[in-house]
This record gives C-alpha cells, structure tokens and sequence, in this order.
C-alpha cells in the first residue's frame, strides 16, 4: 500500500511538473542583437525577471488564464503582450525597437491590467525619476508635472492634490489600490502618503465612480508600489536628499528579495526640515515638519494565482502657521512644540488573485487607523480623534473571448470616528459610517480599432453619529445624525485606434458624491476659521463629458484633451461673514449647482538631427462657476509648462547624464470666488543636472536641482497662506543621492 502510494505521488508531481505553465524567449533590438538585463514583468501576479547576457529569460509557476506582459528596457519602447495560459508552455521571442519618446505601459487603475492605450479612459503615467520629477521635500508637487494637476499647499508639509478644479473629498487617492482615509476633507491636513517605495503614480482625471464609488466624482490619484526585485536576486537602495530652503534632509533605505514563488520587502524612511524660506528671504514660523515611515510588504506567486500583504506606518508633525504660531516663534527651527497636528496611520492590505480557470478572482482587504492630534500650546490637546476604516473587495472576471472583457464586483467599507481622551475641541462626533456596492463592467473590441467599454453600479451608504452637547445650549448642540444615502452611476467610453499613431478617446459618465461626517456634523474651531455642518446636505451629481487624441511617432507626441463637468449640488465651504464672540471668522458648507470646463494640452519633441535632445511643454486650464454666474474657491490658474532637457549617454566620468531647464507660468487668477481675492500671475524657473558615478562596479545616481532659481516672491492662488498674508516658498538648491546595490543575484547564463 505504501509503495502504491509513492508511486501514485510520483506521477502526480512528474504530471504537475510536465503540466506547468512556462514562458520563455529570447529579447533583442531592432537589428537581433539580444539585450542584456531586459525586464520582463506580469503586473497581475506582481512577478518579474531579467534577460541574461544571450538576451534569454524564463518565467515558471504561473497560472491558467489571460494576462499581459510589459517588456522594457531604457531607450527602447515597451512591448506589451497578451497571453492566455492553459497548461502549456510558450516561446515568446520579443523585438524592442529604440525611441526617444516613451511608449504606452501596463496600467491597473482602470479595473484591470491594460495597456494605456486600450483603456477607454485616459490614465496618466508619473515614472518616479529625476528625469521625470522635481526635487523637492513636498511630494504632492511632484504630481503636478502631470497637466490638469494642482495642489492646495500650506508650505511643503501640508498639501493637497487637485484634479481639474476638484479636491479634497471630490477626488479619491488609493494607497497601491487601496482607499486611503486620513481625514481628507480638509485643506489644512497633509496628502500622508510619501514618494520612496512607489514606482509610478497612474492619474484619472475625471469621473470615476463606476469603479471606485464616492469621492471619484473628479478624479482618482493611485500611487503604485514598487516592482519586487527578478527572480533570484536581493537588491537594496540608499537615499539622501539635501534641501537649502528649508534645511531639509531626507533619508531612505529599502530592501527587497525573491524566490522562484516568494518575494518581500522593507523600506524605512525619515523626513526632517525646518521652517521654509518664502521669496525674497523671510522665514514662514511653524511650516516645519518631521516625518517617519516603515513599509513592508510580502508574498507568494504560484500556479494558482499570486498572494500580496502590505504594511505601511507613516508618523507625521506638522506645524500650523496660523496667527497664534506666528506671533509665538520668532526664531527659525524644526522641532514641533506647539501649534501643530500629528498624523498616526497604520494600514495593512491584502490582495489576492485567484485563477480558476476560465475566471479571474480578486479578493482585496484592509485596515487602516489614523489618529490625528491638534496641540496648541506645549503638550496641550485641542482635538484627538482616531478614524478607523476596514474595506474589502470582490471582483469576478468572467470567461470570454479573446476581444471581450466582463466584470462584476462587490464593494464596501466600515468606518468609525471616535474622539479620544474628551480633549476641549470635538469638531466631529463619534460616528459610524457604512457603504456597500455593487457593479459591472464589460468591454468589447471591435475591427482591431474600435473599443467600447460601459458599465453601472449601485451604492448604499448610511451615516450615524452621536450627539454631542445639550439640547438647551443652541450653540453648541449637535443632535444625532442618522442618514442613509443610495444612488446609480455609470459610464460609456470608447476608444478608436485611427493608425498605430494616432488615437482618439471619448467618454460620457454619471457619478456622485455623497456628503461626509465633516460636511454634516462640523461646529467648532479649525485652525483659523470657525466650521459648521449642514444635516440637510443631500449627494452632488455629476455629469461629464470628455474626449482627447493622441499622437504619437519616434520623436514626437501631441495629446490634447476637453472636458466639461457638471455638478448639481456641488458642495463647498465658504465664509458667513459672521464671527465668533472671540473674532474667528465662520465658515459655513454650502450647495450649489455648479459647473467646470476646460482642458490640457501637451507636445514632446526629441529631433531626430539632434538625439540628445527633448523638448516638452503642457498647458491646463480650468473654470468652475455657480448656476449664478460666481465662481468656485480652490479652481486652479491657467498653467503653462516648458522643459528643455539634454542627455548624453556618457560625459567625462559621469554616465546617463542629464540637464534640464523647466520654467512654471500661472496667469492671473481673476475668476475668484466670493470668499477669494484675484491673484497675480508668476513664472518661476528650475534648474536640474545628474547622472550615475561609477566606482568600481558600483554606479552612484546625483543630481543637483535649483527650484524657484530667481527666488521668485509670488502667491499661488490655492495656496491657503493666503490666510496669514505669507508667500510661498523661494529658492531652493538640492542635492539627491541613490545608492543601489545587489546583495546577491542569479548568476547570469
């Protein structure tokens, strides 16, 4: 019996074994010369390897189905694939061809892996590189490279990212695809994400509910993590920035290793500056901040699907530059004593991917704390709360054709809010607020050009809240909040590849916005103005429209993009004209129909006599107004963006060199709202150089960068220093450091 059952288990595994799914191939240029350290990357199950020196590369393990896989390498255009896995093993010999304009990629933020250009709706790439960012201690400014892209800022540690006019609670920021919930409906509180760990930042700008519910009404910002190291290697990386305006220093170290079907890894931050420099010299009290994070993450890829877990920490003390800050701190500093808020976020994530075979499984969870804490003078408490959300995910890919894709999913969070230790303040109350969702999706491609794409989906929201204070005192009560919120949206896009160059995209979509506890139930003191809810808020509506076209050849690319967006019921915060007994000024949340437009513009050029060379410009602009004619707070300037970059391969010891020279124009702001005033245009000028220094077999990457070189005194219009009378930051010279390193790595073939 023993021996038959060894036997039994030897065919099994020599079954298995002769039945598993493999992909290999050969990657070469354009003339069939094979390249070396070519990447070879599956997004959906996160698994990835190298090229050896003969240009050769093999993936094992990988499961049943479709899926798509990137293959890349500097200089070259990347070459998607798709490819459906049934137990069988595939020879993909890949050809990439060199470009001076980087080619489409893989994205996730659409619902599922696609390559940019099969997406019916237009989702934007920030590669995180010193080629494609500037150097600078806010990372919310980073995303601004992208057109169509703002921040509302409050110096470098507090800001917020603002998608075509919206912002804060109208624009939904996932953490790797996770909702991220850090009490972000306040201009006054930081993005609480930072840059180290995150390989690119993939933008929606637009309408997204169909997927991802309230809070897409104007966008989605998704910040994807890092790629885990190919298969057989340990790889590390150090990094140090050096910042003259603020007196900043940032460091970073990060560790990362796979297995044939394992993978982690663990990355430690710290971020510390002290009050910035406005132009023309004088310092900003209290806009330092100090910074910790931790991020770990693990995982395992096998022929069934793959399994991922994530850990993020991140610490954070921010000054508040309000009245009382200032006329306290006279001297320049770092170390957060008074006036300020800490941010404490916990968020752990699972994600899983499950082939069963012709059905794509994900099964998505997470939890995520934050406590947030106001101190006004020193070790005082004005407000602690603690904001709990635990949120999951199911979504069914079902079997289809080889042009067709079809969705279903279910969604949901619980999030509780609860006021700790009964600190004075309480500017929220304890609450509990519950949403569940379902939807579809299909998409159909027709003659190889044509792909539309549709889809609905219903959500179910209920908040409930205690009271706080006696019915006898009208001031202060706030009665118990019990709502409940249901609504539909959708979408209808479609794309038309014209030509291998040339696309075109359009979309209709319908979304919504359901009011927040903060919207409902405020009444207190926030910083500088006095805020106080509105109960009988009911959900914004939009309505939008948009359609763009892109071109694309060797050395040049034209994308243009319109939109018009209407909103009924637009919710916003606008001042009474009233004060309190103690002069605070109150604010008050509103409605009004509301309506923005606009649109973004970009071109890069390389020339064809003159290799080294790019040159990119983007132009955005934007107009929101009431049903009255007014116009809305928080709506960007018309932005205008040149870049002149020059690259060589190699200069004297320095190699990938590069130097480029940005200049940033904002027009005058006059569409002010009611509660704004018109703001005076600026153009600021960068200046940047870096490349890779080799000692021995160790390549070192700087770059030095001068931000705002002139030290340009200006205010930018959704700047809320505004508030206090201060400008925003001047002169800035960086220096960045990146140290990689391979602890060990499979030997190549």
């Amino acid at each position: 019996m023993k021996r038959l059952f060894i036997i039994c288990l030897l065919v099994l595994t020599y079954h298995t074994a002769k039945s598993q799914n493999k992909i290999t191939g050969v990657i070469s240029d354009q003339d069939g010369a094979p390249l070396i350290g070519a990447t070879i990357f599956i997004p959906d199950i996160n698994k990835g390897t190298i090229s050896n020196n003969k240009g050769a590369y093999e993936l094992l393990n990988l499961p049943n189905g479709k899926m798509k896989i990137q293959f890349s390498f500097i200089g070259y255009a990347n070459h998607i694939e798709s490819v459906e896995l049934a137990q069988k093993s595939i020879v993909l010999n890949v050809k990439l061809k060199q470009t001076a304009i980087e080619a489409e990629e893989i994205v996730v933020s659409g619902g599922y892996s696609s390559s940019q250009h099969e997406n019916v709706v237009k989702i934007d790439i920030l590669k995180l590189n010193p080629l494609n960012v500037k150097n600078t201690p806010n990372f919310t400014e980073m995303l601004t490279a992208i057109p169509g892209v703002d921040m509302i800022s409050k110096g470098n540690g507090v800001s917020k990212p603002v998608i075509r006019g919206l912002s804060m609670n109208d624009i939904l920021v996932l953490n790797n695809g996770v909702r991220f919930e850090n009490y972000q409906y306040s201009s006054h509180h930081p993005l609480g994400i930072d840059e180290f760990g995150i390989q690119d930042v993939e933008i929606i700008k637009g309408p997204a509910s169909l997927l991802y519910g309230s809070d897409a009404i104007g966008g989605v910002i998704n910040f994807i993590k890092e790629k885990p190291s190919p298969i057989g290697s340990i790889l590390g990386d150090y990094n140090l920035q050096l910042f003259s305006n603020t007196l900043g220093m940032t460091n970073n170290f990060g560790l990362k290793g796979t297995s044939d079907k394992f993978f982690g890894g663990l990355r430690v931050g710290q971020k510390t500056n002290s009050d910035f420099l406005q132009g023309g010299g004088d310092f900003v009290p209290n806009s330092r901040f100090n910074e910790y994070s931790l991020k770990a993450n693990a995982g395992y890829t096998d022929k069934i699907g793959s399994f991922k877990l994530f850990y993020d920490y991140n610490n954070q003390k921010l000054g508040l530059v309000e009245d009382e800050a200032v006329e306290s701190i006279p001297e320049r500093g770092r170390e957060n004593k008074i006036w300020y808020q800490e941010f404490n976020t916990h968020l752990i994530s699972s994600q899983n991917k499950l082939y069963l075979g012709q059905f794509k499984l994900e099964i998505n969870s997470a939890y995520q704390n934050t406590e947030l804490t106001h101190f006004g003078e020193a070790d005082f408490y004005e407000i602690q709360m603690q904001l709990g959300t635990f949120t999951y995910e199911t979504k069914l890919q079902l079997p289809s054709k080889e042009n067709a894709i079809y969705i279903i999913g279910f969604q949901g969070f619980n999030q509780t809010n609860t006021n700790l230790n009964n600190r004075e303040t309480k500017l929220l109350p304890d609450a509990t607020t519950n949403n569940y969702s379902v939807f579809g999706m299909l998409q159909h491609k027709y003659f190889e050009k044509l792909i539309l794409q549709t889809g609905i989906r219903y959500d179910y929201k209920s908040i409930s809240s205690q009271a706080i204070g006696l019915a006898s005192d009208v001031s202060t009560y706030r009665p118990a909040l019990n709502k409940t919120f249901e609504s539909f949206s959708g979408s209808l896009g479609a794309t038309y590849q014209l030509s291998e160059k040339v696309l075109f995209r359009a979309n209709l979509a319908a979304a919504y916005r359901t009011p927040n506890l903060a919207e409902l139930t405020s009444n207190g003191q926030h910083e500088l103005r006095y805020e106080i809810g509105d109960q009988n808020l009911v959900p914004e509506n939009s309505y939008e429209a948009d359609i763009s076209t892109h071109y694309h050849s060797d050395n040049f690319s034209f994308d243009i993009a319109g939109f018009y967006n209407r909103i009924n019921d637009y919710i916003f915060i606008a001042p009474t004209g009233d004060t309190t007994d103690t002069g605070i000024s109150i604010y008050k949340y509103k409605q009004a129909n509301s309506s923005l437009f606009g649109g973004e513009a970009g071109i890069h050029l390389h020339p064809k006599n003159l290799k080294w060379l790019h040159f990119m410009t983007t132009f955005a602009s934007v107009i929101g107004k009431q049903a009255d004619g007014t116009y809305l707070p928080f709506v960007p300037a018309h932005k205008l963006q040149f870049e002149l970059q020059a690259e060589k391969e190699k200069l004297a010891f320095l190699h990938k060199v590069f130097a480029s020279f940005k200049t940033y124009t904002a027009f005058e702001q006059n569409n002010a709202a009611p509660d704004e005033t018109a703001t005076a245009g600026y153009t600021l000028l960068d200046l940047s150089i870096g490349g890779n220094l080799k000692i021995k077999n160790q390549f070192i990457s700087l770059s030095i960068s001068a931000n705002n070189l002139l030290d340009t005194k200006y205010i930018d219009h959704l700047s809320t220093l505004k508030e206090v009378g201060l400008y925003n930051p001047g002169r800035n010279i960086s220096l960045s450091l990146r140290i990689p390193f391979s602890i060990t790595k499979k030997a190549l073939e």
